[in-house]
């Protein structure tokens, strides 16, 4: 029987695409693996496995058989070690190569170029050397073959010069490349770590302490002390340090980090409160429900690092291109010290090899894909959108339709009695009390509705109260028979004895922001439809209302009717997004292109969507949206970006257009060119930082 679970794993030593591609066949090889993926941005492999076959130290044990390391501490930790270790090889680097890279300049003592350049290959390459034996070893090939090759050749054929008497040596060029190449890494990883900015901003939301009351004392705890069912303190200006129920005091709360909405939410005795939020000038005590990985913060980041570790779709020809990148380039080298060394002495012809396996650089293309998705979903994390992957990422980018239900996306889902309309001689205010009377004992929406309508009057005592599914409900209030239900055109109707005693007009209020919601949509040539299991007269009040299309509202669908109505719209070639919060529409989120759950609805709904807009501010759609296009614009830059520098760099390096031109391309501004790909395409990424 299969025991089917999913495990990140940090991975270390890891410097380009194809190094992740080498650890996602080893772990997809991998016995009980399901499915297993590598993000080389986040140097995360998140693995689908079967407990039952293979363990997680079986998948540590394969991920280091094919030369790379697990971090046993956490995954932060790790990095700063390894960001201290690329800092100290490249301070020596620099040290060594800049003199060097002087006295190839002047063309003076080749034997101290040599002596100068062995720290640099001996001591800042060595992980380059290291990593290409390894690979070696396993039959595979990745940039650090490339590099160690490259600097390895030009350091040891100028050797080879030097000890048969010649003076055309190469030691700057080797020093000089190895010191690009770990600037570049440098610059790339503070790049990259400025795009997961937003889990440690997340992350350091939530406070290290909380005060509670334990034995009748106040005191301050570690917060992973922390149980369900204590008792809170938190004062004017502090976090809330978990989720909890407020139970003692008022305050307003700054709940921005949830919803992205700036004012502040009144709290009051009954009300929720929620992990990492900002308290205002109040102080309260609430009864803490959920700790630790249980809190709604830390399933925003469990969810961020999900959606930072996922792969978009449009990444995959860049996954498989990098596979065969690295021997394609090899032989590319190859040929072309062949070509060159039969009409120039052996010298020229290598700097022209080196200059190719050093120019060439998968890592662009490695990085195009993630970097863009960590960006654009930590943007969106700071502002209340929450994406589930970078599939759902890309399927929100290529929407045409939206589907806006009704009752909790358009409107509040609270309805109001807007109007009461007496019948029959009976007056408004026998109406109200004849419908409170029956609608006292009911849960319905509709009834608290009228029982706010009533207002603090008591109802009339009523007895034999029964629901009728569908058509509301019935009692006995003295010696007569009311029903309350919906009548014929809409209207809530009242019926006393089977006469009609008079009707309530009871409106679902339309959000604020729906309007704008559409507007905006429309504006980005995207198709607003509403569906809703409401009376037609209803759903075309509230579509003129919010501005949507009277001929694209679909009214009186049943919960079960919905996911058909999706599916049908599909068919017709759109890319549909289904926007709804309830647990009836949950189908329907599913059946879409994309579900997109508003936050403030059931979990039900939010487990079915792709995307979770933690306001129920209907604006957050068009913002989700609007975010994906940039997004998947981003990568598309980045894409091209890396195989056109690929596509000019490789053939400038080989000479191709030497004959023609007299263009070549040294080894060190190869060096220098790849390390700016790399970088270029991480800051081209970081721009959806600001969008």
């Amino acid at each position: 029987m299969k025991n089917i679970e999913d495990v990140e794993l940090p991975i270390g030593g890891m410097t380009c695409a194809a190094c992740a591609r080498t650890i996602e066949k080893q772990l997809g090889g991998t016995p009980g693996v399901e499915k297993a993926s590598v993000n080389f941005a986040t140097h995360i492999a998140s693995v689908h496995y079967d407990a039952a076959r293979v363990s997680v130290a079986g998948l540590v044990a394969a991920v280091e058989d094919v030369g790379y390391e697990v971090p046993a501490g956490p995954q932060e930790l790790a990095e700063q070690a390894e960001a201290r270790d690329l800092n100290r090889r490249l301070t020596v680097a620099i040290a060594f190569a800049a003199p060097t890279f002087v006295l190839g300049m002047i063309e003076r003592w080749p034997l101290a170029q040599m002596f100068l350049a062995l720290p640099v290959l001996g001591y800042s390459a060595l992980p380059f050397f290291h990593d290409a034996w390894t690979a070696l070893r396993h039959r595979s090939a990745n940039m650090n073959t490339l590099i160690a090759l490259g600097t390895g050749t030009a350091f040891l054929y100028s050797v080879w010069v030097l000890a048969t008497g010649g003076m055309d040596v190469y030691f700057e060029a080797a020093a000089v490349i190895v010191t690009l190449v770990l600037l570049g890494r440098t610059l790339e990883a503070r790049a990259r770590g400025r795009a997961s900015d937003a889990i440690r901003k997340l992350i350091d939301l939530q406070p290290p302490v909380a005060r509670v009351v334990r034995d009748g004392k106040e005191a301050e705890i570690p917060l992973a002390d922390l149980r369900v069912g204590d008792e809170v303190i938190v004062k004017p200006g502090e976090r809330v340090p978990v989720d909890g129920t407020l139970r003692e005091g008022a305050s307003e709360i700054d709940e921005s980090m949830l919803t992205g909405e700036s004012l502040p939410v009144a709290k009051s005795p009954g009300s929720q409160v929620f992990g990492g939020t900002v308290n205002g000038s109040g102080a309260f005590r609430f009864e803490a429900a959920k700790v630790g990985r249980d809190t709604a913060l830390a399933r925003i980041v469990d969810l961020v690092k999900k959606a930072q570790g996922s792969k978009a779709p449009v990444s995959r020809m860049a996954d498989v291109v990098s596979g065969y990148f690295t021997i394609a380039v090899l032989c590319v080298a190859i040929v072309t010290f062949a070509v060159w060394v039969a009409f120039a002495p052996v010298g020229v012809a290598i700097v022209h090899a080196v200059a190719v396996l050093i120019i060439a650089c998968p890592c662009a293309m490695g990085l195009a894909t993630p970097t863009a998705i960590m960006a654009g979903t930590g943007r969106g994390a700071l502002q209340g959108i929450l994406f589930k992957g970078g599939e759902a990422l890309e399927a929100a980018a290529r929407v045409n339709t939206v589907v806006l239900d009704k009752t909790g996306t358009i409107t509040t889902g609270k309805p109001a009695v807007t109007r009461v309309i007496p019948q029959n001689g009976f007056s408004e205010e026998d109406v109200v009390r004849l419908a409170a009377a029956v609608e006292q004992w009911s849960e319905h929406p509709v009834a608290r509705a009228v029982m706010s309508r009533a207002g603090t009057a008591k109802p009339a005592v009523s007895s034999g109260f029964r629901a009728i599914p569908g058509s509301g409900a019935e009692a006995v209030v003295g010696s007569r028979t009311v029903r309350v239900g919906r009548g014929e055109t809409g209207a809530i109707a009242v019926d006393v004895d089977g006469a009609r005693a008079g009707e309530f007009e009871i409106s679902d209020q339309v959000r604020p922001g729906a309007a704008d919601a559409v507007r905006h949509l429309s504006a980005m040539d995207i198709e607003v439809w509403m569906i809703t299991g409401d009376h037609e007269r209803v759903a075309r009040d509230v579509a003129r209302e919010t501005g949507i299309d009277e001929s694209r509202v679909l009214a009186g669908v049943l919960p079960e009717r919905k996911q058909t109505e999706v599916a049908h719209l599909r068919a017709e070639g759109r890319h549909v997004a289904m926007v709804g919060d309830g647990i009836n529409d949950a189908p329907a989120l599913a059946s879409a292109d994309v579900g997109i759950a508003i936050g403030t609805g059931t979990d039900v709904a939010i487990e079915a969507g792709g995307i979770i807009l933690m306001s129920g501010d209907p604006r957050g759609v068009p913002e989700a949206l609007a975010l994906a296009r940039r997004t998947l614009r981003v990568i598309r830059e980045n894409l091209f970006w890396a195989f056109a520098y690929n596509a000019v760099g490789i053939p400038l390096a080989a000479g191709v257009l030497h004959p023609w031109t007299g263009w070549t391309l040294s080894p060190m501004i190869a060096s220098a060119a790849m390390a700016l790909s790399s970088v270029s395409v991480v800051m081209n990424s970081l721009r959806l930082r600001r969008a």
